[in-house]
């Protein structure tokens, strides 16, 4: 019963949302709570929203205080060299312009940090699309796209769980899969270019011309710094951003104590007076609210879920759905089924829940648990548009689309990207498709 009440509840909030019948605040809200009193969970609810509220509340300080850093960083200036050297390269092509937002959330992907990946990229380059008309949705696209590939990485959420999980090095789960990811990144770059020659020629024909034919300057088409900051300060901010960058993927503090730390820090020196730092805060206030109001409505969702025993029981419905002669097909079947359920549950419940419980099944059949550990990880430019991940909230509103929209318009080439990345893996023998 509660593994078919965990099924219909994932049904009716992916509906919901994808539908825009409700938001995606309202349904991870409404949504579980519903369905856990028609469980019979009813009495239990507040109990397991706290125990959920708990576990999220270091994503919802890290997202804070993450989004107060970037935005002070962008406000003072730190990524204009950047942004304007990508604009200079794109000329105001449609085409440039969407390929060259793709390559840049390439790069700062390998931070491993999905947050910071959207907060830069998306920021950054959202005045240059918006004043070439180019579809909202593509934006928020090709920012996910790359980051999901390379958040495969070691320093990465995914590969470090399940590495965790299976008691795995890195060189025996992330190297293998490098021709995989180089696969799947040369895909993502395929599509921008797809959708660059889409935008290019509907602009075209709506009469829109280049950047440059407009009288516009590319300086224009970004933002520009709310206060000229002087060489000193513009280093300080380089060395600090670089410097929670290495703690980051060093993982030496919690990354909500490194936010903080850093925006005090960041506040204090580029505006040392208090009359000062007020505007700068309430100018991002707004941004960081409806990302936090959003990630704890999701931790009402998974404390319900994980509560009511729904993620058990989705995880053991898995294990049942494969027959004893698929059992040296089981690595084909992790990849297939990490893109849906790495979608449908949280990377914890998956890699923690599921990916033991399959690696120990694929023992019997000689499979060693690395190969199912790089099989878990090819759904992963699927569940970067989970609707329990925090950062698609922050993408989402830092590009002003729908969640339910940008899903719709992103799932079907995401699933085309883990197909990449299965056909890298199966080529270079790091998942062995039988």
């Amino acid at each position: 019963m509660v593994t078919a009440l965990a099924y219909a509840m994932i049904v009716v909030f992916m509906t919901a949302i994808m539908t825009n019948r409700l938001s995606a605040l309202l349904a991870l809200i409404l949504v579980p709570i519903v369905f856990a009193v028609l469980g019979g969970f009813g009495a239990e609810i507040p109990t397991m929203v706290v125990d959920g509220l708990k576990k999220i509340g270091p994503t919802a300080a890290l997202l804070l205080f993450a989004i107060l850093y970037f935005g002070l960083m962008i406000d003072v200036g730190l990524f204009d060299p950047l942004v304007r050297l990508v604009v200079r390269v794109c000329h105001g092509d449609p085409l440039r312009v969407i390929v060259g937002s793709t390559l840049l959330a390439m790069v700062v992907s390998l931070d491993g940090d999905g947050s910071t990946t959207y907060l830069i990229c998306v920021t950054a380059m959202m005045p240059l699309h918006r004043h070439l008309g180019i579809n909202p949705l593509i934006l928020p696209a090709v920012t996910v796209f790359p980051n999901s590939i390379i958040n495969v990485a070691p320093w990465g959420g995914p590969t470090a769980r399940v590495m965790a999980a299976l008691h795995l090095e890195p060189s025996q789960v992330f190297v293998p899969l490098l021709p995989s990811i180089l696969l799947a990144c040369l895909g993502a770059v395929g599509i921008a270019a797809y959708f660059g020659l889409s935008e290019r020629r509907r602009l075209a024909a709506l009469g829109t011309g280049l950047l440059a034919q407009s009288g516009a300057s590319p300086a224009e088409a970004v933002n520009r710094a709310v206060v000229a900051r002087g060489p000193f300060l513009q280093g300080f901010n380089l060395v600090l951003t670089a410097a929670v960058m290495v703690l980051l993927v060093a993982d030496l503090l919690p990354l909500a104590v490194v936010f903080m730390i850093g925006f005090a820090i960041a506040m204090a020196v580029n505006f040392p007076h208090v009359r000062d730092q007020r505007p700068r805060i309430e100018a991002h206030a707004g941004s960081a609210l409806s990302v936090v109001a959003v990630i704890f409505a999701a931790g009402i969702f998974t404390g319900i879920l994980s509560g009511t025993g729904m993620t058990d029981a989705l995880a053991k419905s898995v294990i049942y759905l494969i027959p004893a002669s698929a059992g040296n097909m089981i690595p084909l079947i992790t990849a297939v089924l990490s893109g849906p359920f790495t979608f449908l549950l949280s990377n914890d419940a998956f890699y923690f829940g599921v990916v033991p419980v399959l690696a120990e099944a694929a023992k019997a059949y000689g499979i060693a648990p690395e190969v199912i550990a790089r099989a878990s990880l090819i759904g992963q430019p699927m569940h970067m548009l989970s609707p329990l991940v925090p950062a698609l909230y922050v993408l989402t509103n830092l590009s002003e689309v729908e969640t339910g929209a940008l899903q719709r318009f992103a799932l079907k080439w995401s699933v085309l990207l883990a197909f990449l990345m299965l056909v890298g893996a199966a080529l270079s023998g790091a998942v062995p498709l039988y």
